[in-house]
């Protein structure tokens, strides 16, 4: 069997279509009919869903033409909702499809619906398909209508008219059928299909990346479970949040009030943790944020007990909360200097906020998503899968390892709750059916590890908050064997030195505090790690330097780390940075930069360049890809397109050191085409272009690159 591009199916491919037919659809065809439509993709798949329910190419072709017609026809484009409208009252009626959302007029003592693209509202709908689907009274859910216009005297009245609606999603699940079907794979096939159905191409990432990925669903299939993902733009932090399920919601973390999120006091109405399997908040991040004091206090209430006040009475709910933001800061700075919180608003930096999250997912482990990270295989209908992890909720799959595993006495209830609530969303994820029993001892251990990292990344950057939390020995003992399991994570084995300084440094300030001394300078660690990029006091003012053609044996590294040591500002001016080698020289420029930074040090770089007059859009692209590339590392970029002109080439830093340079940074003759080229990895093989360098000392140098808000 083959495609629609012509490529076979794999056996994988093969076994999800014979097992699971009628409930898998082909994850490029969602992209495929989406276009410029921004709709969630539970909405399409939805619709591919009903249209292509096969692998037979004919019938594929044809359901993917009705589905883009369907939506072409039907769905409601913000900037064309009067022509729709007035497509409406020609016709009479129109099928559209929007998100719809209902309150109740008190006055009237009636419901009324608001269209979000369309942009009507006061629109009259049935008490009894309001009862039957709850979730339009808060946040809103994408519906297919068929609307009606009906022109009347009385102005007081709406004269749009709903005569049907239908929310768009699964009408039923049959758990059985589901586990039954999963004793079909092995968990390396099944882990392949999650990932392929929530739209990613599983040979993109390694186990451990899948995993990371499988717990953002953990909140979809975990009553009350709290997450937290702090990491660089654009790693799809939101997508699962904001296209996965139609029980989960996405708001922006700044927009929420109590009213919203909890209970209205004034009209007793119950807000989106009453009605939502998850309720994310996008953009958490940001010191500069105002949340409401008394918000965090109900929601830390919530988070620990599940409930929350309405006057006197209290409440409950099952929502989960998943709190979603970048962060600025490399991780090795933040292990160095601070903690994996700081970038968390004023409010919620909150040490019985922090302690009641039950994992926090290392963001800057994840990829920036890229066109190749998308699947193109069969995978479950989003609106199934999310159906299932709905079905689920109810269950504790946790209880297998309580029986094999016992944990250390030092750790504390919330940090084995957090644990086992983990571990229980992955084995409904990966081995759904017979509460996990059926999940293999290996593999128990495995997923157990997995789980208590995510709750060890909180308590041991908590302590650095609040000194008062005692220390946690995070292992656990297997009762039938008898091994004993130390957990950590993965950044703390990266970085051990700069954890070791960090905590040498704290000690010691407090031993020092007890005896009402001042705090010591760094200790031998950290004097170690920072000495190497003390700059060098003895370079010579107004030196200059010239290198013949063809001359080797030059790198960036001999021209400029030993001006640039110290620098926490470099400023780049060079108005030939324009097509690919030229930027690429940048980064090569970068990399120096990052070799030589010491671990745990930060260093902003910002470059100024003109305009390429005829790829501007391809340089525009380039240097983009190459801010991209470095987000996330201790290396901060960025650029400037300027179509004045530029003439003088050089190299600023905040040490006061400008490096005049005639070439800029084009020194090197062009690469070998040959690929295995020893002077692709090696500058100092390399042949170099004529080329002269002058070193001056500017004391008052000035830049236009903007410093990072020290913490």
């Amino acid at each position: 069997m083959e495609d629609l591009d012509g490529s076979p199916t794999t056996g994988l491919q093969r076994k999800i279509v014979d097992h699971f037919e009628g409930k898998v659809v082909r994850k490029d065809l969602t992209q495929l009919v989406k276009g410029n439509a921004v709709v969630p993709s539970y909405v399409l798949e939805y619709l591919l869903g009903q249209y292509c329910p096969t692998d037979d190419e004919d019938l594929i072709r044809r359901g993917v033409e009705k589905v883009r017609d369907i939506v072409n026809r039907h769905y409601v484009h913000r900037d064309e909702s009067e022509l729709v409208k007035s497509e409406i009252r020609q016709k009479g009626t129109h099928k559209i499809i929007d998100r719809v959302s209902v309150s109740l007029n008190e006055k009237r003592d009636v419901y009324l619906a608001t269209f979000s693209n369309l942009g009507v509202s006061g629109v009259e709908i049935a008490e009894d398909t309001v009862m039957q689907h709850p979730k339009l009274l808060t946040g809103g859910v994408w519906c297919i209508v068929d609307m009606e216009y009906l022109h009347a005297e009385d102005s007081a009245r709406s004269p749009w008219v709903i005569d049907t609606i239908k929310p768009i999603q699964l009408a039923g699940f049959d758990l059985e059928e589901y586990t039954s079907l999963r004793s079909n794979f092995d968990l390396g096939e099944w882990l392949d299909l999650i990932i392929q159905s929530i739209g990613l191409n599983p040979e993109s990432f390694g186990r451990r990346t899948k995993l990371l990925h499988l717990v953002r669903l953990i909140s979809f299939c975990e009553r009350n479970y709290n997450f937290i993902e702090l990491g660089p733009k654009g790693t799809g932090k939101s997508h699962i949040f904001s296209e996965f399920s139609p029980h989960g919601i996405l708001i922006s973390g700044g927009d929420v009030t109590k009213a919203k999120l909890f209970v209205n006091n004034n009209t007793g109405d119950i807000g989106l943790v009453g009605y939502w399997d998850v309720v994310g908040f996008d953009e958490f991040a940001g010191k500069g944020k105002r949340v409401q004091r008394d918000l965090v206090d109900i929601m830390k209430n919530y988070m620990a007990n599940q409930s929350f006040s309405r006057g006197r009475n209290s409440m409950t709910a099952e929502a989960s909360l998943a709190f979603i933001g970048n962060t600025d800061r490399s991780v090795s700075y933040m292990l160095k200097h601070s903690n994996l919180f700081e970038a968390l608003p004023d409010t919620y930096y909150d040490p019985a906020f922090i302690d009641r999250l039950h994992f926090y997912l290392p963001g800057w482990e994840i990829d920036k998503v890229r066109s190749e990270m998308f699947a193109d295989g069969y995978g479950f209908i989003v609106d199934y899968l999310a159906e299932g992890l709905h079905t689920l909720r109810q269950e504790d799959y946790s209880l297998p390892a309580q029986d094999r595993f016992e944990f250390d006495s030092s750790m504390t209830k919330r940090d084995q709750d957090g644990t086992l609530k983990t571990l229980s969303g992955l084995l409904k994820i990966l081995y759904p059916g017979d509460e996990g029993k059926n999940c293999p001892p290996d593999v128990l251990k495995e997923l157990m590890e997995f789980a208590m990292e995510g709750r060890v990344r909180v308590k041991r950057h908590l302590r650095r908050i609040d000194e008062t939390f005692e220390p946690v020995d995070f292992r656990f003992t297997d009762r039938k064997t008898g091994e004993d399991i130390s957990v950590e994570t993965l950044e703390h084995d990266q970085h051990r030195m700069l954890v070791r300084a960090y905590h040498s440094e704290e000690d010691e300030d407090g031993e020092r505090a007890e005896r009402g001394e001042p705090k010591a300078e760094a200790d031998a660690l950290t004097q170690d790690t920072e000495a190497e990029w003390e700059p060098i006091p003895d370079l010579e003012d107004g030196r200059h330097l010239v290198v013949k053609e063809n001359q080797t044996g030059v790198s960036y590294k001999k021209l400029f780390a030993d001006y640039l040591r110290g620098a926490r500002r470099i400023e780049i001016v060079d108005p030939y940075i324009r097509i690919y080698y030229q930027v690429q020289n940048v980064l090569e420029f970068c990399d120096m930069l990052l070799r030589e930074l010491p671990e745990g040090e930060e260093i902003e770089v910002s470059l100024l360049t003109g305009a390429d007059t005829e790829n501007q859009e391809e340089q525009e692209e380039h240097l983009e890809n190459l801010k991209d590339s470095l987000r996330g590392s201790p290396l901060g970029f960025d650029y400037e397109v300027t179509w004045d002109s530029l003439h003088a080439r050089s190299i600023k830093t905040d040490t006061g050191w400008k490096i005049s340079l005639d070439r800029g940074l084009d020194i090197f003759q062009a690469k070998n085409e040959n690929p295995f080229d020893l002077g692709r990895i090696n500058q100092e093989v390399r042949q170099c272009k004529p080329f002269e360098v002058t070193y001056l000392r500017e004391e008052d140098a000035t830049f236009e690159v903007e410093q990072r808000e020290d913490k």
